[in-house]
């Protein structure tokens, strides 16, 4: 039976998130709806994943760990890993390479990561949000070399998208692409729409949650077992090469 899946999600640590919305709190509100394979991807950080790997066993809920990074253009990708070690190693790179400016929480809201009790353990000095030293031509190739792989986000969204900074999906060693809509469709000013080419890719959608209400409003099914996504069964780690297969079955559009 295939797998309600939703692999863009967002946690406290998230400065434009919910500060209710602890990775533990996530799992739970997903398991409510449905969903099996959950994913969290706090902006360009990790630090909130190892309370979401506890967390998710719980509530029978497969994780997947990463980031929604941010490239030098601006448009946002989800690095994806099924190894929580490589998700916080990637999580290590990317800190080390994003514009270091300061983040106010006044202003910008608050950065803080938990433990699985909803403890806060820290909260990031830097701007979470801002960009990193890294081009959406090479983010696959570097995701890849820490045993990720990645999912351009909401590429037909206005913002941050590849469609908003690049004007088109632009190819890549994608495992799909993330829409809003579908099928698929851009807005011009004058509020008239047209398709955007996606070349083929798998299609995904997701929630993008940053708050409570969000949570599972836009999953998919993924073409898998819970067996064959994670042989180890519940609370071991899912097999990242059957993930990447379950997600080239998706659909897409041709």
């Amino acid at each position: 039976m295939p797998l309600l899946t939703d692999l863009h999600n967002h946690s406290c640590l998230s400065p434009c998130g919910s500060l209710d919305l602890s990775p533990r709190y996530l799992a739970e509100l997903a398991a409510a709806k449905g969903v099996k394979v959950l994913a969290l991807t706090d902006h360009n950080s990790s630090l909130n994943c190892p309370a979401f790997a506890k967390a998710c066993p719980k509530f029978g809920i497969i994780p997947v760990f990463g980031m929604e990074a941010t490239t030098q253009e601006e448009i946002h990708t989800l690095c994806l890993f099924t190894s929580l070690e490589a998700s916080l190693a990637f999580s290590e790179y990317a800190y080390s390479i994003i514009v270091p400016f300061p983040n106010d929480p006044e202003k910008t809201g608050d950065q803080v990561y938990v433990d699985e009790d909803d403890n806060i353990e820290g909260e990031v000095e830097y701007f979470l949000p801002n960009a990193l030293d890294l081009s959406i031509e090479s983010i696959g190739a570097k995701a890849a070399e820490f045993g990720g792989l990645v999912i351009p986000a909401h590429v037909d969204r206005s913002a941050f998208s590849m469609w908003s900074q690049l004007g088109a999906v632009v190819d890549g060693p994608w495992a799909a692409v993330e829409c809003v809509r579908l099928p698929p469709k851009v807005f011009g000013p004058d509020k008239t729409s047209s398709p955007l080419d996606t070349l083929g890719y798998p299609i995904t959608t997701s929630s993008d949650a940053h708050y409570p209400e969000d949570v599972a409003r836009r999953p998919f099914e993924l073409d898998i077992t819970a067996e064959e996504l994670c042989p180890a069964g519940p609370g071991g780690e899912a097999d990242i090469e059957a993930f990447r297969r379950a997600m080239g079955k998706r659909p897409s559009l041709k």
